[in-house]
């Protein structure tokens, strides 16, 4: 509540605990391009943007459902693996686009060791971009996946413990045993994609097929009516006309 002439209410993102405006105005202002990690328990999402005066334009952006649709990433796409693919995608996409270096944009996420977003910036990282960190908080043997492997293979390939906690891998046809060999392989197919420069395909949509083609338009029944008899009316004049 207000006590004096001085009260001035919070802007609506900061009342919100969604934007730190002095943080985000040190990035702007920066002129660097900035790598924008989030992360939720099933997705993960990487952006490089540049502010603008009309707002952000986004240079190069991934998310973790390409991997499956694209580059045949057969585990969950919220753990650490598929976030640092998803950064190495990120990366490799900034780079064609010309983009060389970039500034981490964490927002309000807490910067702890191992998270998610580590994850990524380690990906966009090893993509050839230039981005300053501490390797402090980067945990590079959970990158492949071992430490999923490891807690697998301590349960039982087989036990009802082993099947319960790692039915969505088996549901999708791949071992967590197996996922650093899984991971090695998907990063290959991301290489290769982009290899020599080339843009990587996009993810194949419904709505990327091409047009059905429209039935002819038929007339509104006032139209037929007039038409109708316009032609009756014809016809009558013509009966009338005698020939001399």
């Amino acid at each position: 509540m207000a006590t004096n002439g001085h009260y001035r209410v919070k802007l609506r993102r900061r009342r919100e605990g969604k934007t730190d405006y002095q943080a985000r105005k040190a990035l702007v202002t920066s002129g660097r391009p900035r790598l924008i990690a989030r992360a939720s328990l099933k997705n993960v999402t990487v952006q490089i943007a540049i502010a603008k005066p009309h707002g952000d334009e986004v240079k190069a952006a991934a998310n973790s459902r390409e991997l499956g649709k694209t580059y045949g990433w057969k585990a969950p796409t919220g753990n650490i693996s598929s976030a640092y693919l998803t950064g190495y995608l990120c990366g490799l996409k900034a780079k064609n686009a010309g983009i060389k270096e970039a500034i981490l944009d964490l927002g309000l996420i807490a910067p702890t060791k191992g998270a998610k977003v580590f994850a990524a910036l380690s990906g966009v990282v090893d993509a050839g971009v230039d981005v300053p960190h501490s390797e402090e908080k980067i945990v590079k043997e959970r990158m492949k996946g071992e430490h999923i492997a490891k807690y697998a293979k301590s349960l039982g390939v087989g036990s009802e413990e082993y099947t319960a906690k790692f039915s969505k891998y088996i549901a999708n046809g791949v071992a967590p045993e197996k996922l650093p060999e899984h991971f090695t392989k998907v990063k290959n197919e991301i290489t290769a994609a982009f290899k020599g420069g080339k843009p990587a395909p996009e993810p194949k949509h419904e709505s990327d097929e091409a047009p059905k083609k429209k039935a002819p338009k038929e007339k509104a029944p006032k139209e037929k009516a007039a038409k109708a008899t316009k032609e009756k009316a014809t016809k009558t004049s013509k009966k009338g006309v005698k020939k001399e």
